[in-house]
């Protein structure tokens, strides 16, 4: 992948999760910085605690706390247990795990009751359900975007880099507001996906707003910059000695995953 290939090309060794050799080999690596891309359940199984890693990643109920301005919608954290009772159309989706799928569903009973890390204590984002005409993926770091792409048009998979697009004036204008304001209470290197909602039976035709945050090194960069990417990777996946005060409350330890 593009990715990697960037890394090998500032000369990163590229080991696999799947070779426990390969990774024992990594721990008590001495001046060697180690990095991680991949999964939370595979970090959580294979990785966590072996490597002194330091995972940055949004607080659950970030999205939620947002002001509607920011989301163009109504978005509030709850659990599995709240969310089943809900008696209309809802979209919902986990915070940042991949445990069930994000999606409209026609009422709460459609909601997973069963499976791997999914239970009644569940953290569910329910919300508004909006049409978003198109959305980007955002790679932030300190604040400013680093690297950003369209990865889809009224829900369709249909990436294309944000240098050029017709839309990126309007995209990094509204993402420098919603930093400026709101950028304290995210880690110094995060993924935010934005995007253009039409909604006019709620009195307004388009509004630029947040889709969701997540960590970047779980997120796929669609025809980002790659070196952009890699930067906001090994910024937010990296050794924990590494990690600057201002991030501590975003680690994935700190936060008891």
């Amino acid at each position: 992948m593009l990715l990697t290939e960037a890394a090998a090309g500032r000369g990163m060794e590229i080991r696999s999760a799947a070779d426990p050799a390969g990774l024992r080999g990594l721990a008590g690596a001495g001046d060697r910085a180690v990095h991680w891309y991949g999964g939370p359940l595979a970090y959580d199984q294979r990785i966590a605690g072996a490597l002194g890693l330091g995972l940055l990643e949004p607080s659950d109920d970030w999205l939620a706390l947002l002001p509607e301005e920011f989301t163009g919608r109504h978005v509030r954290l709850t659990t599995l247990a709240e969310a089943w009772r809900v008696r209309h159309p809802v979209f919902a989706k986990p915070p940042s795990a991949k445990s069930f799928p994000a999606a409209v569903y026609a009422d709460g009973s459609r909601l997973p009751r069963t499976g791997e890390d999914v239970g009644p204590d569940t953290p569910v984002l329910v919300s508004d359900i909006v049409t978003f005409a198109v959305e980007y993926r955002l790679f932030v770091l300190d604040g400013r975007v680093a690297a950003g792409s369209r990865y889809a048009v009224y829900g369709r998979l249909d990436p294309a880099p944000l240098d050029g697009d017709v839309r990126a004036p309007e995209v990094l204008r509204f993402a420098d507001r919603l930093l400026t304001g709101q950028g304290h209470t995210l880690p110094s290197a995060v993924t935010i996906d934005v995007g253009l909602v039409q909604d006019p039976d709620r009195g307004r035709r388009e509004q630029w707003a947040v889709v969701e945050a997540n960590m970047p090194w779980f997120s796929h960069s669609y025809s980002a910059r790659v070196e952009g990417v890699l930067d906001v990777v090994l910024r937010a996946a990296g050794p924990r000695e590494r990690v600057g005060r201002g991030d501590e409350n975003f680690l994935r330890a700190a936060r008891g995953q």
